[in-house]
C-alpha cells in the first residue's frame, strides 16, 4: 500500500496542478495510473531509506510526517524534467529527511522491527544423529 493516494495529493497540491500533470487520454480527467505509479515510486524510495535504519517495510504505521514526504516525493515525480524550484526542494527535503531517518539521527517513533520474534529460527546440534540412512 502507497504511502500517498491521489486523494491526499489533491488536498496537499489542488486537482488542477494534478489535472496537469496527470491528465488522461481525454484531457478532461487526472490519470489515475499515472498518480498511482508516482505513489508507489514515492512509497518505493522512502523504503529503501527506512528499511536502512532497520524499520520493517512497508510501515504498518504510516506517520503524518512520511505522508506529507511521499506527496512531495510523487509530485516531484509528476513533474519530471519540469520540477519548479520549489517542487525541487520539498523534494530535496523529503531526501534529507529520509537520509537522516536511514542514519539514525531521526526516529519515526514507531518500532523499527529489530525486536522480532525468534519464531522460525534454526538451530543446529552436531552432537546427535537425528535421520539414519536406513530408509522408511
Amino acid at each position: 500500500m502507497p504511502y500517498c493516494t491521489q486523494a491526499d495529493l489533491i488536498e496537499r497540491f489542488g486537482e488542477a496542478e494534478l489535472l496537469a500533470l496527470a491528465r488522461d487520454e481525454t484531457g478532461t480527467a487526472i490519470d489515475t495510473a499515472v498518480v498511482e505509479r508516482a505513489c508507489d515510486d514515492a512509497s518505493g524510495e522512502i523504503d529503501g531509506y527506512v528499511s536502512a535504519a532497520g524499520y520493517t517495510v512497508p510501515l504498518a504505521n504510516v506517520t503524518r510526517i512520511i505522508t506529507a514526504y511521499a506527496c512531495d516525493i510523487a509530485r516531484y515525480r509528476l513533474y519530471d524534467e519540469q520540477a519548479s524550484e520549489q517542487v525541487q526542494k520539498r523534494y530535496d527535503d523529503a531526501v534529507k529527511f529520509l537520509v537522516r531517518v536511514a542514519n539514525g539521527t531521526v526516529k519515526l517513533g514507531i518500532s523499527t522491527g529489530s525486536a522480532a520474534s525468534s519464531v522460525g529460527n534454526v538451530q543446529m546440534n552436531t552432537s546427535r544423529r537425528v535421520f539414519s540412512g536406513g530408509g522408511f
